[in-house]
């Protein structure tokens, strides 16, 4: 008989840290918003959400690590918003983060969601962040909830 897993968006006693980029406040703060509506509509308590706010994207997955390490968390949520300028210096920042913080779910084996906005322009940025795309922070939380769910359902090393 095949085994199937799936991960639900349940809240209850589960621990989630948040980090926000400073950087882009306008796009971040609506994204921090509809991560801590979407956390707090699937039961997690006020008192289990803690939210730190970095100043840029680069700075993201540092307190990531901190938050992961510290074993008081069963997911990390990284949140910002990249905005493509006359330079390729978002493509560096973009892929830096992104490779970090993927690595540190690996060697943490905790959820660390990635809700980096990369875009071109601010209004696409504002579409994803509450606007006609929906919100990405909002969508970081609820797949946090999914695979805390899924985590615990899985084998553990021996």
């Amino acid at each position: 008989m095949v085994r199937i897993y799936r991960g639900e968006p349940l809240g209850e006693a589960v621990r989630v840290a948040i980090v926000v980029a400073r950087y882009n406040e306008t796009i971040t703060g609506k994204l921090c918003e509809g991560a801590l509506t979407t956390l707090a509509a699937q039961g997690v308590v006020e008192d289990a959400v803690e939210v730190a706010w970095v100043p840029g994207a680069w700075e993201l997955p540092v307190v990531a690590a901190r938050f992961a390490r510290s074993g008081q968390f069963h997911a990390v949520i990284c949140l910002g918003a990249v905005i493509k300028g006359e330079t390729t210096h978002d493509q560096y920042i973009n892929s830096q983060v992104s490779s970090t913080l993927g690595q540190l779910a690996l060697e943490c084996e905790l959820p660390i969601m990635f809700g980096v906005l990369t875009v071109n322009t601010l209004e696409q940025a504002m579409h994803r962040a509450g606007g006609n795309v929906g919100n990405k922070g909002s969508e970081a939380a609820e797949a946090a909830l999914e695979m805390v769910h899924l985590m615990k359902q899985l084998p553990r090393e021996e």
